[in-house]
């Protein structure tokens, strides 16, 4: 299932039912999994570690140099999950250093000319719409749809079941479970629509409501609305996400204005 117009370098593992196209290009260093399909033109550069089922379209280019001065030429790594499609002109990005490697999980589709920098991780079951740019060290969590344009400043990370409409500039932390939309962006309510299709209760999307209008309608701080949401609901996994979520982003939420951080 190797075409011979293709060239694949004698050092790669490739499982036995992996199909490569015409002109595709497979480096030295590069393990491909079983039911993986790489189309035309495609390139799959050294250091890519890539699992079973997963579709590479035309001129895609994973495990591309890091865009990121700090990075010296050391061996560094890509690793791609399974059941992924990744559309044309994508470029994936490896990590800067050998510890650590982008990461893209599990059943991720990645649309058109999408960009994803160096050691980000995109944890699975996610949408990257066409044109997406995503920085370095960014963590996108499961269940997440970045629409078309969307773009994602180093160091952001962006919270399960979460929805970013198309065009807008994220510079910090987009909390699970809510919109955000417009530039300069804003938090535009909770992803209900998207929630009830994958069986979330009422009871889940009204307390997920209720945490929010603490956050983003009470006029008070960050520190304040999660004590807030500690008195008024129930411990429950949906509050700890959101609650843990805030903790481990040191209260820098998209959105929030600066005053109302601490």
């Amino acid at each position: 299932m190797i075409s011979p117009l293709a060239y694949v370098d004698p050092s790669a593992r490739l499982a036995d039912n992996v199909t490569v196209h015409p002109f595709a290009y497979i480096d030295a260093d590069v393990e491909i999994g079983p039911g993986t399909e790489i189309m035309p033109y495609a390139s799959i550069l050294r250091g890519t570690r890539m699992g079973a089922n997963n579709k590479v379209y035309q001129c895609a280019v994973i495990g591309a140099d890091p865009q990121d001065f700090r990075w010296k030429g050391e061996q560094t790594y890509c690793y791609i999950g399974d059941n992924n499609v990744i559309r044309e002109h994508v470029i994936i990005n490896r990590g800067i250093t050998p510890e650590r490697g982008t990461r893209i999980g599990n059943n991720v589709s990645i649309m058109a000319e999408t960009h994803i920098g160096h050691d980000s991780h995109i944890v699975g079951r996610s949408v990257l719409g066409n044109g997406v740019k995503i920085a370095g060290d960014v963590v996108v969590d499961e269940c997440v749809i970045l629409s078309s344009g969307v773009i994602l400043h180093e160091n952001s990370r962006v919270g399960k079941w979460s929805l970013i409409k198309g065009g807008c500039r994220i510079n910090g932390n987009v909390p699970p479970f809510v919109i955000i939309a417009h530039n300069p962006a804003v938090y535009f309510g909770v992803n209900a629509v998207v929630m009830r299709k994958h069986d979330f209760s009422e009871e889940d999307i009204d307390d997920i409501a209720k945490a929010y209008r603490h956050i983003y309608q009470s006029g008070t701080s960050v520190f304040n609305a999660v004590r807030r949401i500690e008195a008024d609901l129930d411990d429950t996994e949906i509050r700890r996400t959101i609650v843990n979520f805030i903790h481990e982003c040191s209260n820098k939420l998209v959105a929030v204005p600066k005053e109302l951080e601490e």
